[in-house]
Parts: C-alpha cells; sequence; structure tokens
C-alpha cells in the first residue's frame, strides 16, 4: 500500500509541481501551439525517472506509470489541460504574471497541469506499492478547436480504462472545498456557421431584391423560440448568435449575411434535435423571404456527465481526508462546456470542482484578473493521489 507519513509528495517533488506552474503561468500558450509548455513537462517527468511520454494531438503529451505490486488491476486516467487564453492579464500582485502579451492562463490549466504532473510523480516513485495503471494526460487545446479531447476519443486512448478523472479550479468555491454531483455538469456545445442567401437591389426599390439582412434578423428572433417553446425548461439549452457579416453600403439590399453561433444543451438526447430544428429554421425563414439558407454544424464537445458511483466515492473520499464540511453539493452546474466530456463518453468519468476563493481571488476564470493562489495546488494534488488509490482498489 502507497505510504503518507508525510504525505504522497516529497519535498523535491512539491518544489516540481510548483515550479511548474510558476514557469506556465509566466509562459502561457495558445491551444495547438503548447510547444514550450509541452516540452517543459517533458523535461521535469524526466528528471524524476518518467521517460516514457508519449505525444499526441501535436503539443500533448501522457504517461503511463505501471504499479508492479500483485492483486487487481485496474486502468485510471487523469487529465490536466495546459493551454492558455488570448486575454491580457492585469493582475499585477503575482510575481510569476505573464510575461505574454495578451496571453494568460485565465482558466487556471496551469493549476490543472501541476496537479496532474505532482500525481505522476507520486505514482511513479512509489509504483512498487500499487498494481494497475495511471496514465496522465497533459492535454492541449481544451479552449478552442481542433480539440484536444477529441483526439484522445479519437485515438482510442481510453481502450480498456476503468474511468477518468478530471477537475477544475472554481473562484465560486472556498478554497481547500471540493465539490462535484452526478449527471450533467457541462453543457455539449456545437457551433454553426449560417449563410443566408439574397438578391441585391438599390434601397430605393427593396422589391427588385431580397434582403438577406431581413432575413437575418428574422432568424436571430425565429430561433429562440426553438429554446422558449421546444426545450424543456432544466434543459438549459441555448443559442448564442455570436457574429453577423454582411452588406454592400447604406443604400443597398444586401445580396449575403454570415452568421456564426453556438448550440449549447445538457442533455445528450437533445443535442442533435437541438441542431436539427436550428437548421429548419433558418431554411424555413429564409424560404419565407424568398431567399435561401445553408447552414453547416460543426460538432463541438459532448456535455461532461459524471459517473454516479465515482461522485459517491469521492464524496467518502474528501469527507474522509479534508473533513466533513469540505464537500459541497452547491456548486452549480457549469453553463459551459469542457473537452472531458470525450474522456466522459469514453469511460466512467468524474469532473470535479476545488476552490480557489480567498481575499484577492475572487474574479472569475475567463477574466484578466483571475487568479489563484499557490496554497491549493498540493492539497488537491494529495486528494487525487487518494482518490485514484481508492479507485484502484475498488
Amino acid at each position: 500500500m502507497i505510504s503518507r507519513s508525510n504525505g504522497f509528495l516529497s519535498v523535491t517533488e512539491r518544489e516540481a509541481v510548483i515550479d511548474l506552474r510558476h514557469a506556465m503561468h509566466r509562459e502561457p500558450e495558445l491551444s495547438n501551439a503548447e510547444w514550450k509548455t509541452q516540452e517543459r513537462i517533458r523535461r521535469v517527468l524526466q528528471h524524476f525517472g518518467l521517460d516514457g511520454g508519449k505525444v499526441f494531438h501535436n503539443t500533448g503529451l501522457y504517461v503511463d506509470i505501471e504499479g508492479t505490486a500483485s492483486g487487481p488491476t485496474k486502468s485510471i486516467a487523469v487529465r490536466g489541460d495546459i493551454d492558455a487564453l488570448p486575454i491580457h492579464e492585469t493582475r499585477d500582485d503575482l510575481p510569476y504574471r505573464s510575461q505574454v502579451n495578451g496571453v494568460m492562463h485565465a482558466c487556471g490549466h496551469d493549476v490543472h497541469s501541476s496537479i496532474a504532473l505532482g500525481t505522476a510523480l507520486a505514482f511513479h516513485r512509489q509504483r512498487d506499492n500499487f498494481a494497475g495503471k495511471v496514465r496522465i494526460f497533459f492535454q492541449p487545446a481544451e479552449e478552442a478547436e481542433p480539440l484536444g479531447g477529441r483526439t484522445v476519443q479519437d485515438e482510442k486512448l481510453l481502450d480498456g480504462f476503468d474511468g477518468a478523472i478530471g477537475f477544475h479550479v472554481s473562484p465560486e468555491i472556498p478554497a481547500g472545498m471540493f465539490g462535484a454531483r452526478e449527471g450533467a455538469v457541462t453543457k455539449a456545445a456545437d457551433g454553426f456557421r449560417l449563410t443566408i442567401t439574397g438578391k441585391m437591389a438599390h434601397g430605393a426599390a427593396p422589391h427588385k431584391g431580397v434582403d438577406a439582412i431581413a432575413i437575418a434578423a428574422a432568424f436571430v428572433n425565429e430561433v429562440q423560440k426553438v429554446i422558449s417553446r421546444e426545450m424543456p425548461v432544466d434543459d438549459g439549452a441555448i443559442v448564442t448568435i455570436g457574429t453577423i457579416n454582411g452588406g454592400e453600403a447604406m443604400n443597398i439590399i444586401c445580396p449575403s449575411v454570415v452568421m456564426e453561433g453556438t448550440i449549447r444543451t445538457r442533455s445528450p438526447e437533445r443535442r442533435a434535435l437541438l441542431s436539427q430544428r436550428v437548421r429548419e429554421v433558418a431554411e424555413g425563414v429564409a424560404a419565407m423571404h424568398r431567399g435561401q439558407a445553408e447552414c453547416l454544424i460543426r460538432t463541438g464537445e459532448p456535455p461532461v456527465i459524471n459517473d454516479e458511483e465515482m461522485v459517491k466515492r469521492f464524496r467518502r473520499i474528501v469527507q474522509e481526508s479534508v473533513g466533513l464540511d469540505a464537500f459541497t453539493e452547491r456548486k452549480k452546474q457549469a453553463d459551459g462546456s469542457d473537452d472531458f466530456g470525450f474522456y466522459a463518453a469514453c469511460v466512467p468519468s468524474i469532473y470535479f470542482w476545488f476552490g480557489s476563493r480567498t481575499p484577492g481571488n475572487e474574479s472569475h476564470v475567463h477574466t484578466p484578473t483571475f487568479g489563484a493562489y499557490d496554497d491549493i495546488i498540493i492539497p488537491t494534488t494529495e486528494l487525487t493521489v487518494r482518490y485514484i488509490i481508492d479507485l484502484l482498489n475498488s
């Protein structure tokens, strides 16, 4: 059995975990461009004797730790995302603040990656004390297409695994607390590109043309009725029109408009229906106004579905190791999406939150003032290791 008389991580390992966090935060890299981050993580793993890292999705890395103890063998995967966001950091109080103009770790992925590193180091050092396999993914491109999580699914990197663990920092929860809930905890996110075609005419003679802007305006209004009149209120479905581009001149009937947006739902069953209805509304509105519509749907990440039994085990581990009051179910379901949904579509999974809210760290993710102190990293790593041990032994 793995010993934790002084914690699962040695002093040197703890220092390496925090050093990685600081280095990643100082030099953040955007989705699908995480070359320096990949190499940095590889070097740290090799320094501690973990030489078997494998590349995936170009800029990603995963490593397997095989236990050599006797006993039933299970395989558990852990995901730590590594990409940053195109946001300029304004946290001048952090000595490790971003040195890359316009790019920062505004979603805590530097923290996630550090926890994943600590998990890998702990299991590698004590590999003679457990049976089974732990695979650690340092996954790129969670924030932007092409998504790293989709590659994990497409390349069958979870084949034969018994479960997967993902986690996310949460400024909504006080530091030191953890949360999880069964069922859908994020939404699927599909994108669409709608091209509306009309006919150009002079603005003084609109009857000679077909106004693509009028069609676009009608679509914006009508598509929201799909949400308010066709989706259950507890589904949380959303259709967002993010961009509209079109028009030749102020006195010309517009011949073409291109719109882009997203379609979100927590329901895997209604996901395809919602995309179908967006397309049908676009084509119907265009036909009614004598125009045409072409709607291309880009399938994004599925919702993250938490396994009931894994959530129950996590709750027990938190309450036993941290305290009865350290587990919360008050964290609401996320309105956003996460490509950990691809993992959850492959194997039973859990996506848990760990709190980061302290004085000075109240800002939400994806903001220039988001931040999380180092103090939460090692305790979350220790909890993750203990939870994986419980899963391996179950």
